[in-house]
């Protein structure tokens, strides 16, 4: 994380082309397609096939689970949600129409509507793609609602995610707590800008010591967490290179311990409020096209400017994890625009292909060193062979990304 703080524009309207992309739009020219059943119960989503044919889906979902659930259909990619409903109360049944492209998806129901979901199963939709139709501004908005889904799913998952975390770290289980830390922070790292635009909120939760000192703020959050977790040695020195690791710190008290924990759940409760509430919805509706590629750029200055120095988790070394979450919301937002840019003629169809190469050359370097899945190898294993490897794909990037803003808005 740097010290600038985002404004909300940046990644808040990245679903405004996702109806482009995914095919989940107001109107096309599908006919009426197939509709399925949906059970959403407390362990299980039992949706009645996982094929079809490209064109219009009806999803009849049940709630037949003891909490208020959700029903998702997801992309290859498990982020980018094409189509969603939430607030369904027990034994209460929605709709959820989408026109579904040809690929490859995902089902998930989340009952109690937080956490990673129940009975995720892929869903695979054949067939000639769909033309797509209607008013521009009808199919902006639904993309707008898909991506304020997105961020819900997000801070949805962070929020049993930090509870995890903070339980073993106030109860004295390190070993537990290092395990989860990184995994923990990644659905923030995808949405980062959101909290950024909340004034001293994104400050709370993730500034850096060095970052929180140079403030005058008192230091909370992951970091403070992390540096209790990984124990600098006595002659270590702060990310600022200069700071000596033990100068006005010492590791927490288990009363202090409790005090921070119950701080960073506070805060990331703070923010699932927020991406709940009229506020968040009327920000989306704010904002234009051009912040989606404006998020992009921005999540990928995220890397350059903190991950790709090992400035970020500087006691924990797991750095290449939110590396990894930043370049896929970065990969998101492009994603959500890069056909009004390819609508652009020739030079919007080439910028766009650079960009696409651009993310899977980065992706494949990453890969080489680890996945979010699986676990990255430390930052300190990193070569500085492979940090300028990571420095030349970044700067290739960013240069066609550069360009992204202004090719949509032509």
């Amino acid at each position: 994380m740097t010290t600038s703080r985002r404004i909300l524009g940046v990644l808040a309207t990245a679903g405004a082309a996702a109806l482009v992309l995914s095919g989940c739009v107001a109107k096309s020219d599908a006919a009426a397609g197939a509709s399925f059943d949906v059970s959403s119960t407390d362990d299980t989503c039992a949706v009645s096939d996982s094929t079809a044919a490209s064109g219009t889906l009806t999803f009849d979902v049940t709630n037949d689970s003891s909490q208020t659930s959700e029903f998702y259909l997801l992309a290859e990619d498990g982020l980018r949600i094409i189509g969603e409903v939430e607030n369904i109360a027990p034994s209460a049944s929605r709709t959820l129409t989408v026109v579904a492209q040809p690929g490859t998806y995902y089902t998930l129901c989340k009952p109690g509507m937080i956490g990673d979901g129940v009975g995720k199963t892929e869903f695979i939709v054949t067939g000639d793609r769909v033309e797509v139709s209607g008013e521009d501004s009808e199919q902006k908005q639904q993309a707008v609602d898909l991506y304020a889904a997105f961020v819900k799913d997000q801070v949805g998952q962070l929020v049993p995610a930090v509870d995890e975390l903070v339980a073993a770290y106030e109860s004295g289980d390190d070993e537990t707590a290092r395990a989860l830390f990184a995994q923990t922070r990644a659905s923030y790292e995808r949405i980062e800008p959101v909290a950024e635009s909340l004034g001293d909120l994104d400050p709370r939760i993730d500034y850096r010591e060095v970052d929180a000192v140079a403030e005058g703020l008192d230091w909370t959050g992951f970091h403070r967490i992390e540096k209790d977790l990984w124990v600098p040695a006595q002659d270590a020195l702060n990310s600022d290179g200069e700071t000596p690791a033990w100068q006005d710190w010492a590791p927490s008290t288990a009363e202090e311990r409790a005090e921070y924990g119950d701080q960073l759940i506070a805060d990331v409760q703070e923010l699932y409020d927020y991406v709940h509430s009229d506020d968040f919805t009327a920000a989306l509706e704010d904002q234009g096209i051009g912040g989606i590629s404006n998020g992009a750029i921005a999540l990928l200055d995220e890397v350059a400017t903190g991950k790709i120095s090992g400035e970020e988790d500087w006691w924990s070394g797991t750095d290449l994890y939110d590396f990894a979450a930043n370049v896929e919301g970065s990969k998101m937002a492009f994603s959500l625009v890069q056909d009004f840019a390819a609508a652009q003629g020739d030079d919007g169809a080439a910028l766009v292909d650079e960009i696409e190469a651009g993310y899977g050359a980065l992706e494949e370097s990453l890969a080489a060193h680890g996945s979010l899945t699986d676990g990255f190898v430390a930052y300190s294993a990193l070569t500085d062979e492979n940090r300028r490897e990571f420095t030349d794909l970044i700067n290739a990037l960013a240069e066609p990304l550069s360009q992204l803003t202004g090719t949509i808005l032509d």
